[in-house]
């Protein structure tokens, strides 16, 4: 059977794991006849390495492990961190492209938003990143949104470099806005959403979370990776 390692970035909020884990069932449910398995870059476990020697333990496949990152963006886990785990642990695999942007994130978030969407204002909120590659894609992720509400939405960050989240909700008030939503650029619960609701926003979306389309976009990737290595194996 082929193999699926979702690899999220890790949280110390039990809820954050739980998340995970709901919607890697929606991605067993989705494709019952693939392995799929739960690890995590860093604070949870299992670890890489350890859900690979329990993947080892099991029937052996046909196929590369794919290790599909459920990170919303590029930057140092996607690029460096989770190839130098998997490459330590000497098994063959390939690592997808992480989930976002796609217009299937924008689908979630705007379900997300919901309620929010009617605010005057609509804000994306990212955790943030030191790498150019991810604050790209953020810029992306809030045009797609802003396509799909047919409004502008800004973009802002509670971490790292770029704009600051708190500082692009009070500059909407600042513009005339009366109330002020954020729709949350995160996959799960935890440190950072928390950072999120800090903002003094009027509303702030729960994250992205076991969303169906979340699961569609992980099997794609999982079906990118392969096709790709397909294509640059020897013949």
């Amino acid at each position: 059977m082929a193999v699926l390692l979702g690899v999220a970035h890790g949280t110390r909020d039990p809820a954050g794991a739980a998340t995970v884990r709901a919607l890697l069932a929606l991605v067993r449910a989705a494709r019952p006849d693939l392995v799929v398995a739960e690890s995590y870059a860093e604070n949870t476990g299992p670890s890489v390495a350890e859900a690979v020697a329990a993947l080892r333990a099991g029937p052996p496949s046909a196929e590369p492990l794919v290790a599909v990152p459920l990170l919303l963006g590029r930057g140092y886990h996607v690029h460096v961190d989770i190839p130098a785990q998997l490459a330590a642990t000497g098994t063959a695999a390939v690592v997808s492209r992480p989930l976002g942007p796609h217009a299937e994130l924008t689908r979630a978030l705007a379900d997300r938003l919901a309620e929010g969407a009617a605010a005057d204002a609509v804000v994306l909120g990212a955790a943030g990143s030191t790498d150019p590659c991810g604050v790209a894609d953020v810029r992306a992720a809030a045009r797609l949104l802003s396509r799909r509400l047919g409004r502008d939405v800004p973009y802002g960050f509670v971490g790292g470099p770029g704009p600051r989240l708190d500082d692009v909700v009070a500059a909407a008030r600042a513009g005339g806005a009366r109330t002020v939503a954020v729709a949350s650029y995160l996959l799960a619960p935890g440190f950072f959403q928390g950072r999120l609701v800090a903002t003094g926003a009027d509303l702030v979306a729960p994250p992205l979370g076991a969303h169906p389309a979340l699961a569609t976009l992980i099997l794609r990737r999982h079906e990118e990776a392969l096709i790709a290595t397909t294509a640059l194996a020897p013949t």
